[in-house]
């Protein structure tokens, strides 16, 4: 009887994607067999090809964790925190795939089939644009565009860490960052302060 395998596929994968991210599909299958503490031979039992290895470990999120928390926040507490909180969010979680999508691009491999499905930046305007939506329908938000005001969130959230990875020599860590904006660092914290303040004065509530 063989003996239980001590590793996940999870786990093979965590050091595929941290491998490929750092050195591009070229990595080869041995450094990341030993990035894993198993052998070559042992990824090869589990994944046919190098490729189907690389695009299991592309993956992307299906749910970002900040559509959950956006959906326990719809009129509760301070909603400026509250965006801040959430814009937050959507960078850790633009910091995470921006990485995979480059990554998939330059092997020249197409996005994840949609299966009809609208691309995923426009779902999650959507869903933005709908909590902003019941904000403004329970008087916590003036009467305004809360679609322009999703995209202009998304947007720009989207273009910092677009900027901060090509900008970068070092590939942004796909670890899971802190969610509290006072743990991030302080120039990341800072933009997306600034960001919500400069929002919050078209939006903010006219008692405010």
């Amino acid at each position: 009887m063989g003996r239980t395998s001590r590793i996940t596929n999870q786990q093979i994968l965590e050091a595929a994607r941290q491998v490929f991210l750092q050195q591009g599909f070229g990595a080869s299958t041995l450094e990341i067999a030993q990035q894993a503490g198993i052998s070559e031979a042992s990824i090869f039992k589990r994944f046919s090809t190098k490729e189907e290895l690389f695009l299991a470990a592309m993956v992307i999120p299906e749910k970002p964790l900040w559509v959950s928390e956006l959906e326990s926040l719809c009129g509760k507490g301070n909603l400026k925190e509250n965006l801040i909180k959430v814009c937050i969010q959507i960078m850790e979680f633009q910091r995470e795939v921006l990485p995979l999508i480059m990554m998939l691009r330059s092997r020249g491999n197409a996005l994840p089939e949609l299966g009809g499905k609208e691309p995923k930046p426009m779902q999650e305007v959507k869903v933005l644009t709908a909590f902003l939506e019941r904000e403004i329908n329970q008087g916590r938000l003036r009467p305004c565009d809360p679609q322009t005001v999703a995209h202009i969130l998304i947007g720009s959230l989207m273009n910092y860490v677009f900027v901060e990875q090509i900008s970068s020599k070092l590939t942004i860590p796909t670890t899971e960052l802190p969610l509290n904006s006072g743990d991030f660092p302080t120039e990341v914290s800072l933009f997306v302060q600034s960001l919500v303040d400069i929002v919050w004065q078209g939006i903010a509530p006219s008692q405010d």
